[in-house]
């Protein structure tokens, strides 16, 4: 029990990077980027090169991997997602084109990648014994990192001015055009930082999980049942369904074999959204 529960912390802290990404974009933009677990892969992908083909530091892979994967967020939100939520009349439309830019990078990735797992050696090497569990090294370095870059995000949009502007935007994008703020910047730094946490997932699990080009869609899918169980849009929300989907995760793979685990988890998803469609921590829609 006591291996169960370490792995569903090392799942927790690793899927809140990921939510809190995707709640981001959604809480400034009101957009699911379907496109979310496709920046995934390319953030592993670029980690991959960097530190296992190239031979170059780690750290200098997860820079390359925020980098490259947030500058791939700002010009979808530029030239992309702009346009259209400013000509378009249905909200369908900007749904329609996150499944197309998820579509137009995994297509990219199996062209230039092709669909061979790849992986890359640990970071650090060791194993800790916590009562009768066992962690790898490299496993609690992806989880001292995970939880620095979520602290520094939370303080980031709490306590600086691009940072709450993000907020203002999010509670009300008109209201905060009018008081001078430029929200077109906004919404793509957000984007951008959204994307870059995506990226930085993938940059760290790619040492402990590998990755191949067509990873990105059973990423997007646990996303969406983060922010799903917590609720669409409120980070603290994010970070609960992490946790429980980290946790579920855990025991499930302990307890019942093969992909039944998912099986069972988008059940029980389905039947909590009968009763809680806004998830946990969301408000009533309408």
């Amino acid at each position: 029990m006591e291996q169960v529960l370490v792995n569903g912390a090392v799942l927790s802290a690793n899927y809140a990077l990921i939510a809190l990404g995707i709640t981001l974009i959604f809480s400034i933009m009101s957009i699911l980027n379907f496109a979310h677990g496709q920046m995934f892969m390319i953030g592993a992908f670029m980690v991959y090169y960097v530190y296992g083909v190239w031979k170059l530091p780690y750290a200098l892979g997860l820079v390359a991997a925020a980098l490259v994967v947030g500058l791939i967020g700002v010009l979808f939100q530029v030239f992309f997602f702009r346009r259209v939520q400013r000509i378009a009349t249905r909200e369908e439309n900007s749904m329609l084109l996150a499944v197309g830019t998820a579509l137009l990078l995994e297509n990219l990735a199996l062209f230039a990648f092709g669909e061979k797992q790849r992986g890359v050696p640990p970071v650090v090497g060791g194993v800790f014994k916590i009562g009768d569990a066992f962690l790898p090294a490299n496993r609690l370095l992806v989880v001292g990192i995970s939880l620095a870059l979520i602290i520094g995000l939370l303080l980031f949009v709490q306590y600086t001015k691009p940072g709450r502007a993000m907020r203002a935007v999010a509670q009300d994008r008109e209201v905060t055009q009018l008081m001078g703020v430029d929200v077109a910047w906004i919404s793509a730094m957000g984007f951008g930082i959204g994307a870059a946490l995506a990226g930085l997932a993938g940059g760290l699990l790619v040492t402990v999980a590998g990755v191949n080009a067509g990873i990105g869609t059973a990423i997007s899918t646990k996303a969406f049942i983060m922010i799903m169980i917590g609720g669409a849009g409120v980070v603290a929300g994010s970070i609960l369904g992490a946790v429980a989907l980290g946790f579920i995760e855990a025991i499930g793979t302990a307890l019942f074999p093969g992909s039944l685990t998912y099986l069972l988890i988008f059940v029980a998803l389905i039947v909590f959204l009968i009763f809680r469609p806004q998830g946990i921590m969301g408000k009533p829609w309408g």
